[in-house]
């Protein structure tokens, strides 16, 4: 188990915003405080389990004071985020896809802190959930 700070910022016309320093890109949010925690550790733990799947080295989490010794950091609430490490191996294959379908997936990733691969992961268990399989 390792422990990420997260950092909630708040815009007057804004949900809930989360970011995590230590891994710049992954960014989610929620219309309230308990949504956006919730969403905060779904999003980091996709965002690894991808990073392991791509074989990327998961970065060791900052101390708080680290990561608010940052001017950048100080106008977000820090809260601490949870994650499993998972101890599975990762296998590398080779798919195809027509290439809008593969520009709209990168596109979704990205806005949501997610690798191609922790994309794709959670769609497929997310549609096997769905279909009962």
């Amino acid at each position: 188990m390792r422990n990420y700070i997260g950092l909630i910022h708040k815009d007057a016309e804004s949900d809930y915003g989360v970011s995590f320093p230590d891994l710049p890109g992954v960014v989610t949010a929620g219309t309230d405080l308990d949504e956006a925690r919730r969403m905060a550790t779904e999003a980091l733990a996709f965002h690894i389990e991808g990073m392991i799947e791509d074989g990327d080295t998961i970065p060791e989490p900052s101390g708080l004071d680290t990561i608010m010794a940052d001017p950048d950091n100080r106008d977000g609430v820090a809260i601490l985020v949870s994650v499993a490490m998972p101890a599975r191996k990762a296998v590398r294959l080779n798919i195809t896809l027509p290439e809008d379908v593969l520009n709209d997936i990168d596109a979704y990733a990205q806005t949501h802190g997610l690798t191609r691969s922790g994309f794709l992961a959670r769609a497929a268990r997310r549609e096997m959930e769905n279909s009962g399989s």
